[in-house]
């Protein structure tokens, strides 16, 4: 059980978790008012769909050995046109409205992505250079687009996508474990997963056995940027506006966070879904964490880091097997016996 690539990250997620109960002792309480559930884990799964959803398509696109530092700014570029135009439409609560919005919204979500494809897959754009340059502009296109304020909306079928609940779950909830459970079955029911590990895995003996590399790196990012699109509109619904200048900044490196906590080799090849999600919410609990326990403001990134620091190096199993041999070697813990004939056995 301890070689599974996702008993570490679960025993650490399971640790926070435990560490809340310590401080707050109704932290696993899960109430119901108005229909609708509440509690502290339906929170943290609520504030962390948006992250998961971006980490999800992260991870694609690190299994063929890529990244895509451009989510954020796709997050902000669709949370921005999405409130535009239901606060420039003449009846915002319409659901005609909301749905042209979030059409808009994802359309140029996709044509950013089909960029970064068109970049690393075509033009032959390292990665990281192709992705930064959206990052960079994307963020500069969100405040343009909002005029460097604030928008606010007031449409209650626009508040469903990140706010609303259905089933008396958050309806980011149930949204994002649809687009997990679905991702999990095109990557692990089909072809595809095996075809995108071998990408990254090793390029080379992959376009000799006939793989397409160029219209599968093409497709993650497509993926990845389409995640970040519904993101966008999940952050920007649950707090019923659009700011092109903090929408979505830095989510790109907790979304590779993420991903790395999850088990996945940043060199690309194999990947795990479930490790991901599990990362994105160690994430969002440690969030949680630092105000629970009370981490002063100006100290909550550094306790952040170290716990990462820490996660990182339980996961390691170089680490760990060089601890194993620290405490298993003679002189350290248990002094060692000379050999003699009293405490030695002799087999015939």
């Amino acid at each position: 059980m301890t070689k599974h690539r996702l008993f570490w990250p679960a025993v650490v997620l399971a640790a926070l978790l435990l560490a809340n109960v310590v401080f707050t002792p109704d932290f696993f309480a899960i109430r119901i008012k108005d229909g609708h559930l509440y509690g502290s884990l339906i929170d943290i799964l609520h504030f962390g769909a948006p992250l998961i959803l971006v980490a999800l398509g992260m991870t694609l696109v690190i299994a063929t050995s890529g990244i895509d530092l451009s989510v954020g700014s796709t997050v902000a570029i669709a949370g921005a046109l999405a409130c535009l135009h239901i606060s420039g439409a003449a009846d915002p609560a319409s659901p005609a409205t909301v749905l042209g919005a979030v059409a808009l919204a994802l359309g140029v979500a996709l044509v950013l992505g089909a960029v970064n494809g068109v970049l690393v897959a075509r033009v032959g754009v390292q990665p990281i250079i192709a992705t930064l340059i959206l990052m960079v502009a994307g963020r500069g296109v969100a405040q343009l687009v909002t005029d460097g304020q604030i928008v606010t909306v007031t449409s209650e079928p626009y508040k469903l996508i990140g706010g609303g609940y259905w089933l008396t779950m958050p309806f980011a909830i149930l949204f994002a474990a649809a687009v997990v459970l679905l991702t999990s079955l095109l990557t692990r029911r089909t072809a595809l997963g095996l075809l995108l590990e071998s990408v990254g895995g090793n390029p080379v003996a992959s376009r000799l056995a006939g793989i397409r590399a160029t219209g599968l790196i093409g497709l993650v990012y497509l993926f990845s940027a389409l995640c970040a699109g519904v993101a966008g509109l999940m952050i920007s619904s649950n707090v019923s506006s659009a700011d092109g200048n903090n929408a979505g900044l830095w989510i790109e490196l907790d979304a590779i966070l993420a991903v790395v906590l999850g088990g996945t080799s940043l060199t690309g090849g194999r990947f795990s879904l479930g490790g991901t999600v599990i990362g994105a919410l160690i994430i969002q609990t440690l969030s949680t964490t630092v105000y629970t326990i009370g981490i002063p403001p100006e100290t909550t990134l550094v306790f952040k880091a170290f716990v990462v620091i820490a996660v990182c190096l339980i996961q390691s199993p170089a680490f760990r097997a060089k601890a194993a041999r620290r405490r298993a070697r003679p002189g350290r813990g248990t002094a060692s016996r000379p050999l003699t004939p009293e405490n030695t056995e002799v087999g015939a």
